[in-house]
């Protein structure tokens, strides 16, 4: 993993406090190699190389990659010359050079030419078409033309080699410094601190020949003589072994020392900047050193890679003994610069290499620093301090002082914890003149809109508007902004006379006709909800500068010249590298257009102006695999369209755009012409992977966004994947083959099986017609039953009708036959015998029997199987009982008293031999 370091230096003897460049720290487990790296140097792509204990690093400004040597033996030197990496290691040296596929290939030139024993290179140079290798016997030159060697010994041991102005130096062991005319060597010096030092460095700056030794200083060489470069230099570094040296592009040096880090000298200045590992670096050996391209200075550790940004727009002071704590305000006063911090107020003299001290009586929380009628005033959890050289005055001792707000030159307002105060300078002392009253509401942000309406924005309640009296001393109506929410890490300014809200949602200005907040598209643009980390906004120096914060940039806004359009100012400090109070975001104006970022052990510098991005940012593609998804994937051409076979359908493109700050942010995007047409999200991924991709031809673009600026290039890759084989031309005319022989086969087939089906069917169909036949017959059946059972039911009816008029028809001749009998004999006796005819009527018996029959016909067969014993007589009264008749009833039908009834059913019980406990008529119902 990539550790990210920013570093402030304390250096006893230059300076105790100092505001540093950021540093960029790659760990062993970062480049998977070995921690010590001998060499650094850059390729035409931008690519830096890094000659490593375990082999060649390259390092695309995205992914680490390693070379190892073919001995498996420490990489001590490197250099690019043209589209090669020449290396040399022990007992060997060669050069690596890409291949089509992206990858380095190495190429041995050692092979052909016997070495002594146990050599080893350590140097690496080209001029005039001549590779030159140094190792500690030896100098080899090797013709890129012609291929062919030449040789140079050393009767003692080769130092140091160096190439100044094309023309190549060497060191050789108490001889001096030689340099190679016409391929001969040729005397520099021999001064005696030169034969008594190695010289670590050969440089020209400001037309003379500068040596850097490793124990006696810097010099510069007149006549074969060394003379200081700057005497105040070399007694500030004599105590000191260096070890290696770099000239800047701006004409300074960069040396690095054995256990005391890196230090960058000017000739007339001196130690500009001293940075070693208990101030940040990662390790205090710097074994090698390079300046790249973007002016960043690389340094190879003995543990690990460094790299310095020295072209950054922002500088960095960190409070490494964590004295000073997380800064909430700034302000440059009298030539001094406060912070205002969790620990208090601190202060030194502005542009001093002193340490921020704490201004006595000030221990605890400061929330604000304002500037009023060049008085300075200090907003503390403690009270109101007022500030005068360098020295505090408490003016009120009401707690928590958010913010202070100036009304005019002798009064200002200030929100705290408790609601709104009013302070007031008389006879030219400032003091409190009254508290607000009628509103006590914790006041950090607020804004006049008026001299009689305030806004106060609190974070958990909502925006409350004040209405107050002309002398600020009432409140005298509170409403609370009901059209926009309350917002955590919110803010409220006033920013050219317009009332601004700011929160997650956007940034919405107060509408004074509509009395309400309407949402200002312009500056809600600037930020995204998903990059969204606070709402604060603050306004800086004359030209009313508004700055924001999101969670990759700090944004600065101002107001165009000529259009109304605000220009926009983005610079790329990502949240987890500025480290503030989220949602106490602070930002002050230091002179000569520089500013302040607090954060949260120190505080960052910045310079807008110098903010201007390179344009020269391409993206590339270095490597491209192809597999699938059973198999290891394997690098293919980089260039050439290539057809793929269709299982071999996954793809892994590597991108990267060669930047080596973690501040300045990379993103990817890629569209696959032939699959889609639109874009990908944005990723910080620089590997693109195309997974399962169907057969056709394709394009993949790839473009890249460095903070936020498109490249200037867009890599295309077209690719075509093949048809699967089950599809292809042969394998289609082999498929209608297959099916004209599988259709006559089956037409055969299907004829034979037809006669078959047909027969059955045939059958079945019979069958069928049976079964049809048999549900029909069983159909007519059940409707037989069914009208039998109506008939039944009908003759029920009916037997039930006929039992009711013999009954009632009995009873009526019974009743004629009892009013006769009181009348005269003669007739009476002719009357009574008529009616006991009719009465003895034989005819209704038959007609009831028939109908009781008809509707109950197996009765009288069972009870006569039952009792073959039983007469007519018997029988006709168990069918009496049969329709559930009581005697009483009965008696009338036979004619008889309904005693007789129950003579005859008592004698009915004892045929039929019935049990005293059995009922009768309930026997003869269950028959």
């Amino acid at each position: 993993m990539r550790v990210f370091i920013f570093f402030f230096l304390v250096f006893t003897t230059i300076s105790f406090s100092q505001e540093l460049p950021p540093i960029s720290i790659y760990t062993a487990k970062d480049y998977h190699a070995e921690n010590q790296n001998w060499s650094i140097t850059q390729g035409k792509n931008k690519h830096v190389y890094v000659a490593n204990n375990k082999g060649l690093l390259e390092f695309d400004g995205a992914v680490w990659s390693l070379y190892p040597t073919p001995n498996e033996t420490i990489l001590r030197a490197i250099n690019v010359i043209d589209d090669k990496i020449f290396g040399g290691f022990y007992n060997g040296f060669g050069y690596w050079q890409k291949n089509i596929k992206g990858a380095l290939v190495y190429t041995s030139l050692s092979d052909e030419i016997e070495l002594l024993e146990d050599e080893q290179f350590w140097k690496i140079e080209e001029v005039e078409g001549w590779v030159i290798f140094q190792s500690l016997q030896r100098i080899y030159l090797y013709n890129l033309k012609t291929n062919k060697y030449k040789l140079i010994e050393s009767s003692t041991q080769i130092l140091h080699m160096y190439l100044v102005d094309n023309i190549l130096y060497y060191q050789e062991l108490n001889k001096g410094i030689y340099k190679l005319e016409k391929g001969i060597p040729k005397l520099v010096s021999n001064s005696e601190k030169i034969l008594k030092s190695i010289v670590v460095g050969l440089h020209t700056i400001n037309g003379s020949l500068v040596c850097v030794t490793n124990n006696n200083g810097v010099f510069k060489l007149e006549k074969e003589q060394l003379i200081a470069w700057n005497p105040e230099i070399n007694k500030q570094i004599e105590s000191y072994t260096i070890y290696s040296s770099c000239k800047l592009k701006n004409g300074n040096l960069v040396l690095g020392t054995i256990s005391n880090g890196v230090f960058i000298v000017h000739q007339k200045e001196g130690i500009t900047l001293c940075i070693n590992q208990k101030k940040g670096l990662g390790n205090n050996t710097v074994l090698s050193l390079f300046e790249d391209a973007e002016q960043n200075i690389w340094l190879g550790l003995d543990d690990g890679v460094n790299v310095i940004d020295m072209n950054t727009p922002f500088k960095v002071y960190k409070d490494l003994n964590g004295i000073i704590g997380t800064v909430y305000t700034s302000v440059v006063y009298q030539d001094r610069i406060y912070l205002g911090t969790n620990q208090g107020l601190f202060s030194k003299k502005y542009n001093s290499k002193e340490d921020f001290k704490m201004l006595p009586k000030t221990g605890g929380q400061v929330w604000e620093l304002k500037i009023i009628e060049d008085t300075l005033f200090c907003g503390h959890n403690s009270g109101t301090y007022l500030v005068k050289n360098n020295r505090v005055e408490l003016i009120s001792e009401i707690a928590g002082t958010w913010n202070i707000k100036p009304l005019s030159s002798s009064t200002f307002l200030q929100g705290n914890y408790s609601g709104l105060y009013v302070f007031q300078k008389v006879n030219g002392k400032w003091g409190l003149k009254n508290k607000i009253k009628g509103f006590n509401i914790s006041s950090r942000s607020f804004e006049f809109l008026n001299d009689h309406t305030i806004f106060v924005n609190h974070e958990y309640k909502g925006i409350y508007k004040l209405t107050v009296d002309k002398e600020l001393t009432q409140v005298s109506n509170i409403s609370i902004i009901g059209n926009i929410s309350k917002g955590l890490h919110s803010s409220l300014i006033k920013y050219k006379d317009h009332i601004l809200y700011s929160y997650k949602e956007g940034v919405y200005q107060y509408n004074t006709e509509k009395s309400i907040f309407l949402k200002d598209s312009i500056l809600s643009s600037l930020w995204s909800s998903k990059n969204y980390i606070s709402g604060v906004l603050i306004k800086t120096d004359a030209k009313d500068k508004l700055w924001g914060f999101s969670k990759k940039e700090v944004i600065c806004i101002e107001q165009g010249g000529l259009t109304s359009k605000p220009i926009v100012t983005r610079i790329s400090i990502p949240l987890k590298l500025r480290k503030g109070a989220t949602g106490f975001e602070n930002i002050s104006y230091l002179p000569n257009q520089k500013y302040l970022l607090g954060n949260s052990n120190g505080y960052i510098t910045l310079e807008p102006n110098n903010t201007s991005q390179q344009q020269d940012y391409k993206v590339q593609v270095n490597q491209i695999k192809n597999g699938s998804f059973n198999q290891q994937f394997a690098n293919v051409h980089l260039k050439d369209e290539i057809s793929f076979e269709n299982k071999n359908n996954n793809f892994e493109f590597y991108c990267s755009v060669p930047v080596f700050n973690d501040y300045t942010q990379v993103e990817y995007q890629y569209k696959l012409k032939g699959l889609s047409n639109l874009w990908s999200p944005w990723s910080n991924d620089s590997k693109i992977l195309l997974k399962n991709i169907p057969f056709g031809s394709y394009k993949l673009s790839i473009r890249a966004k460095v903070d936020g600026i498109l490249t200037n290039n867009i890599e295309n890759y077209s690719f075509k994947i093949k048809m699967p084989w089950y599809i292809s031309t042969p394998m289609l005319l082999l498929y209608v083959i297959v099916m004209v022989l599988f259709s006559v086969f089956m037409h055969t087939m299907y004829n034979r099986r037809y006669n078959k089906q047909r027969k059955k069917l045939l059958i079945e169909k019979q069958r069928e017609l049976e079964f049809h036949k048999l549900e029909n017959e069983k159909r007519l059946t059940l409707l037989e039953n069914e009208k039998l059972e109506e008939d039944f039911e009908l003759k029920s009816k009916e037997l039930a009708g006929s039992t009711m008029n013999i009954i009632k028809k009995n009873e009526l001749l019974n009743t004629i036959k009892e009013e006769l009998l009181k009348g005269e004999q003669k007739n009476i006796n002719n009357v009574v015998k008529i009616i006991d005819k009719s009465l003895n009527n034989v005819d209704d018996w038959k007609l009831f029997e028939e109908a009781f029959n008809n509707a109950d016909k197996d009765f009288v067969k069972k009870i006569k199987n039952l009792h073959p014993v039983l007469t007519s007589n018997d029988l006709r009264l168990c069918a009496y009982l049969r329709l559930n008749l009581s005697s009483k009833e009965i008696a009338p039908l036979l004619n008889i008293s309904p005693k007789s009834i129950e003579v005859k059913r008592y004698r009915l019980r004892k045929k039929m031999n019935l049990s005293g406990d059995q009922n009768l008529t309930d026997y003869i119902l269950a028959i």
